[in-house]
Formats: structure tokens, C-alpha cells, sequence
């Protein structure tokens, strides 16, 4: 969508997100909410006897008055006082075991709600690590942050809140119902009447309401994406001085975001007191006709109870109505809150409905050794062997193959989107200890191969092999742990500098990661910081020069001491004396590896075994740098500078 652009489909939450969110509750707390609604029912029982207890007291007053008239004032308090403190210590406890059960359900709602925020940012989490790379390269990262905020917040007040008021509010409403029979099926029906009125503004104008608050959290995460886009680029902001044209653009998009905030809460404030008018139009109603009835006495009574209608009975009807009339109310208010909550509830569902990164691997890396017999064979001790084994299902034997770094690219052919080809008839092989590079324009498809080679997508066709094995055979997460990767792009994360080193290989020793650091020449620069190793880093290593930045990026992949390395413009963000330094610990690191190399700089990839050309997705020229400056191609265009790199 883009910025500023109206939300002409009307957006919706999906049908049977309610049931999915309540499933996902009760999951986990199923005894809990089992309490909950047990007292919520003896709660609504509670908020609905009031009406009983209205009528004794009236009866009582007007028995106490017959007395009073006939035996006088000390017989009369003498018969109607027992019967008047019974009840009033029966009501106490009524009301205080109302009391308990309130207090008791929203202190287990309370540990509900927020276990259930828990664990659904944790299922997030956990569906999030599963995702395929693609996902993250076509959804703005600061939606998906909004799952975890703006949407979980609005599950927050839906399950602590409105859930359990809805719950409450049904069942007081139910059983005002059955006590209003009990007293006078005619009144009754004047209130079901009104509650069917009212119930038919809140569908009306709550459906509004609904539809806008549905938008409005679109549109906060599309305005969350553009902040977070625009807080990572705010140094390319200022260079250019585009300040003004990405203000008008953000104007846009959060004038979207009032549009439909305003129209929401315009529906929704209007809906409270259009409903409070009707209860008391319904009050008055009811007191009139009741007023009518019970003077006229004309009217038979129809009643469960059988009683005619009187005083006794019309006066705690009336508070019946006006308490039927604020629950109506009471579940009206929730109705936007919901309508928020199954909207994110919606997003929140349609990450976790998301397809998983699949991987039908069965080739799994492990350690290994060699047995007396000459025989490769797995050990449970950490060697500097590793191998892939290779389960057979046809006849249940497995072999090992000795990780070496062998990768063959055969006739590949691959699309970010089916309709679209990147890469033409792709065919390249790099034996161990191999360096091979990459060079061409913007866009050549240098970085997609690499991307191939990991796994980060799969081919439409062709085959990639590794150590000759089908790279679809074996797992991703072995596949990747195989592979060593320093990008252009440098990720520290918070923690120590020897933390991130270590975020290469979890279990290196401080020992290793010194040596990766030393290789990598970054150990003098650690040195000298405040706190060497143990220097604290934050905000993606904002006190370090960038050039420091990608030193620690290239300590990370050596202290994995992988058999394959992948350097994507790994040195494009560092200066010619520290490449130079830089340039020699990548030479100790490269020996002995399979060595992809992406560069612009073509002063750093002379020394490669093999160099491609690539251009629009194929393969153009390959040779040695001699033989490539030999053939007067378009590397040598490039080298020379009769041609420039994009």
C-alpha cells in the first residue's frame, strides 16, 4: 500500500478469530477460567437477587403496616423485625459472596491475561525464527513490531476486560429475564421489547465503529513500518535533505491514520448515549405501564409466580429495568473494544499462519573420526572432522562423507517470483580450498547466488551440490552451520564484544575467540577499549567506526572455522589502511576453504582462483585475472576502467 493511499476494501477480522484467541487461552489455563466462569455465574446471581429482596422488604413494609393499623406500632415491629433482620443478614451474605467472587475472578484474569500475552509473544517468536528469509524481505520490519505491541496490547483488554464483562453481562441479563417472568410476563415483554431496540442500534452503529477500528490498526502498522524505515535511514535523510519530503509523506500516512481513528471513535461515542436515551425512554415506558396496569387492576397478572400485579411487585420491576438497561449499556462498550482486539488478533493469526521455511532434509553434519579400520564413522567428541551422514532408505545403511567444501552449481535457473528469472542456466563449481569470485553490476545476481548456495531460497531448476550431495537433501540448519557469512551489512547484538565474536560458535573457548579476533586483526582495536573483550555493545555497535564494526563481523565467521566462506562486499565498509590489515587476516582465514567472493573493489579479488562475470543473471566470462585481462572482455573493461561498476 502506499503511503497515504485509502483503504478502499473493507477490511475485516477472518471468521473464527474469537474462537481461535478464546482456544489459545484455554490451552493453557483451562482449570483457571473453568474458577472464572464459576464465579462470574455466582456474581451475575448475585447483581440479579436485588430485585427479590426489594419485593420482601415492600411486602414486609405493607404487612408491617396492616399490623401497625390494627394491633399497633410495638406488635407491629415485634412480627415484622425478625423477619426484616433475616433477610437483611441474608442479603449481607449474598452480597459479600458476590464480593469474594469478584475479587477472586479478575485476580485470575489478571494472571490469565498477562500468561496468555506471554506465550502468544512467544508462539510469535518462535513461528518468526521459523520463517522463511523471504518473508522479512516483503514485510516492513515495523509491522511486524506492531504484532508485538499495538496488536498484543488490544488482546490485553479483550481477554482481562471485555471476555469476561460480555460473560457477566449475558448472564445477569439472563437472569433478570427469569426473575422479570416471575413477576410480570407483560412488563417483560415492554423490556424485551427496548433491549431488542437497543440491540439494534449497538449491531448498527457498533458495525461502524467496528469497520473503522479494523482500519485504524492497519493503519498503525503501516505508520509503526514507515517510522522504523525511516529512524534506520535518517543518516540518507539528512544527506540528501529530504527532511520536508518525508515529513509530507509521514503527514500522509497519519492524516490515514486520524481519518479512520476519528471515524471510529465518532460511531463509538456516539453509541453510549443514543442507548442511554433509550433506557430511560424504556424506564419511563415501563413505569407508566406499570403504573397503568397496577391502578386500572383490570389486566389479569400473567406471572410465574401467580401474584397480581401491585406495588410490591412494580417498585423492584422498575429497578430491574433500569439494571437491565445499564448491562445492555455495559455490553454495548465492549463491542469496539472487541472489534480492535479480533483486528489484531487477526494480524497477530495471520503471522502464525504463515508458511514455515520447509526443510525435507535428512543429511545431517556431525562430528567425526576415523576408525583402526581406516573407517569414517561418528563420535560424540568434538573433532576437527566433520562429515555428513547420510541416512539410506532404501537399504537402512548410512555413509559418512568427509565435509570438504566441494560446491557445483549445475544449469540453475531461479526468481525472486515465478514470473520473473534472475539467474539463467547458472553453472559453476568450486573445489576445496578454492577462492571464487564474483564480479559485475548492480543487480547481476552475485548475492543471489550466495543465497542459493545457503539456502536462503531454492532453485526452480537445475541442481546444487555439496560435497556431492544434493544441498535439498541436507538440512538447513546443518547446511548453514557448514557455511561461514560476513555481509556488507554488519548485525552486532547487545552484549559483550566477545559475546558477539562467540555468536559464531556458542561453544568457542575464550581461547578461540582471541585467536578469531587476532586473525581477523581486530584484537588490537579490542584491546583498547574501555573494557577490551568485555566492552558492552548496544545499538547495533554504534561506538565503533563501521570499519570496526565489519572487523567483529569477520572474527564472528572465523571462529566458526567453516569449511566455506561467503564474503559479500566484506570489506566495502572499511578504508584502504585497515582493508590492507583486514586483507591479511582474510587470507589466513580463506586457507584451506572454499571461498565465495563478492567485491566491487576488484583490487581484492586478483588473487581468486576463478573470477565470474555476471550480467542480467548469467555467466558471461570466467577464467583466472590473467586470463580474464588476456581476453580484452568486459572484466577487462572493468579492471581497466573503460567500464564502471554500478
Amino acid at each position: 500500500m502506499k503511503k497515504g493511499q485509502p483503504l478502499n476494501k473493507r477490511p475485516k477480522a477472518k471468521k473464527g478469530t474469537l474462537g481461535r484467541v478464546l482456544r489459545f487461552v484455554t490451552k493453557y489455563y483451562k482449570g483457571a477460567l473453568v474458577v472464572v466462569v464459576i464465579c462470574l455465574l455466582v456474581s451475575a446471581m448475585v447483581n440479579s437477587v436485588g430485585g427479590l429482596f426489594t419485593n420482601k422488604f415492600t411486602e414486609y413494609i405493607e404487612e408491617g403496616l396492616d399490623i401497625f393499623e390494627i394491633y399497633g406500632k410495638d406488635t407491629a415491629l415485634a412480627q415484622i423485625m425478625p423477619k426484616v433482620t433475616t433477610t437483611i443478614i441474608l442479603l449481607v451474605c449474598v452480597y459479600l459472596t458476590g464480593l469474594i467472587c469478584n475479587f477472586t475472578w479478575t485476580r485470575i484474569m489478571a494472571y490469565v491475561t498477562q500468561g496468555t500475552l506471554r506465550n502468544m509473544r512467544n508462539t510469535m517468536f518462535e513461528t518468526m525464527q521459523k520463517l522463511p528469509i523471504k518473508y522479512f524481505d516483503t514485510h516492513p520490519h515495523g509491522d511486524v513490531m506492531s504484532h508485538y505491541t499495538n496488536d498484543i496490547d488490544t488482546l490485553r483488554q479483550l481477554i482481562s476486560q471485555s471476555i469476561p464483562s460480555l460473560i457477566s453481562s449475558g448472564m445477569i441479563l439472563l437472569s433478570l429475564l427469569f426473575i422479570m417472568l416471575y413477576f410480570s410476563v407483560w412488563l417483560t415483554l415492554v423490556v424485551l421489547a427496548g433491549g431488542y431496540l437497543m440491540l439494534f442500534v449497538t449491531k448498527t452503529i457498533g458495525g461502524r465503529s467496528a469497520h473503522y477500528f479494523i482500519r485504524q490498526q492497519k493503519s498503525l502498522g503501516h505508520e509503526e513500518g514507515y517510522i522504523e524505515e525511516m529512524m534506520n535511514g535518517q543518516k540518507v535523510v539528512k544527506v540528501f535533505c529530504h527532511e520536508e519530503a518525508c515529513k509530507k509523506d509521514f503527514d500522509e500516512i497519519n492524516e490515514q491514520l486520524f481519518r479512520d481513528a476519528e471515524s471510529a471513535n465518532r460511531f463509538a461515542n456516539i453509541l453510549m448515549p443514543i442507548l442511554g436515551n433509550i433506557g430511560n425512554l424504556l424506564y419511563v415506558v415501563v413505569v407508566f405501564i406499570g403504573g397503568a396496569l397496577v391502578i386500572s387492576g383490570n389486566v389479569p397478572n400473567l406471572s410465574l409466580s401467580g401474584k397480581p400485579l401491585d406495588i410490591a411487585i412494580l417498585v423492584p420491576f422498575i429497578g430491574m429495568t433500569r439494571q437491565f438497561c445499564m448491562n445492555v449499556n455495559q455490553a454495548s462498550q465492549h463491542v469496539n473494544s472487541i472489534a480492535m482486539a479480533l483486528a489484531g488478533a487477526s494480524r497477530i493469526f495471520d503471522l502464525l499462519d504463515e508458511t514455515p521455511e520447509v526443510d525435507d532434509g535428512y543429511v545431517t553434519l556431525v562430528n567425526a573420526a576415523y576408525n583402526k579400520q581406516g573407517e569414517l564413522v561418528e563420535t560424540d567428541k568434538h573433532t576437527s572432522l566433520w562429515a555428513w551422514k547420510h541416512p539410506h532408505a532404501a537399504d537402512g545403511t548410512v555413509t559418512y562423507t568427509p565435509l570438504k567444501g566441494d560446491v557445483r552449481l549445475t544449469d540453475v535457473d531461479f526468481g525472486y517470483v515465478p514470473e520473473k528469472t534472475v539467474l539463467h542456466d547458472i553453472t559453476l563449481f568450486a573445489e576445496p580450498g578454492q577462492k571464487v569470485a564474483f564480479v559485475g553490476s548492480t543487480g547481476a545476481g552475485k548475492t543471489t547466488i550466495t543465497n542459493l548456495i545457503n539456502r536462503f531460497y531454492d532453485i526452480a531448476d537445475g541442481k546444487v551440490r555439496y560435497d556431492g550431495i544434493n544441498i535439498n537433501k541436507i538440512k538447513k540448519a546443518d547446511l548453514r552451520r557448514s557455511l561461514g557469512v560476513v555481509l556488507q551489512d554488519t548485525n552486532l547484538f547487545t552484549g559483550t564484544v566477545m559475546e558477539n565474536i562467540r555468536y559464531g560458535r556458542l561453544d568457542a573457548t575464550d581461547e578461540e575467540v582471541y585467536a578469531a579476533a587476532q586473525l581477523a586483526n581486530a584484537h588490537d582495536f579490542i584491546t583498547r577499549l574501555p573494557d577490551g573483550y568485555n566492552t558492552m555493545l548496544t545499538g547495533n555497535g554504534a561506538s565503533l567506526s563501521q570499519g570496526q564494526r565489519q572487523l567483529l563481523s569477520i572474527a564472528r565467521a572465523a571462529v566458526a572455522d567453516p569449511p566455506v566462506m561467503i564474503l559479500d562486499e566484506a570489506t566495502s565498509s572499511i578504508d584502504t589502511r585497515t582493508e590492507a590489515l583486514v586483507q591479511q587476516g582474510m587470507d589466513g582465514l580463506m586457507y584451506g576453504r572454499t571461498v565465495f567472493v563478492i567485491a566491487h573493489r576488484l583490487s581484492t579479488v586478483r588473487n581468486s582462483d576463478v573470477i565470474m562475470v555476471l550480467d542480467h543473471g548469467r555467466i558471461i566470462e570466467r577464467g583466472s585475472h590473467d586470463k580474464l585481462i588476456a581476453e580484452k572482455g568486459k572484466y577487462y573493461q572493468l579492471y581497466t576502467g573503460a567500464f564502471e561498476l554500478d
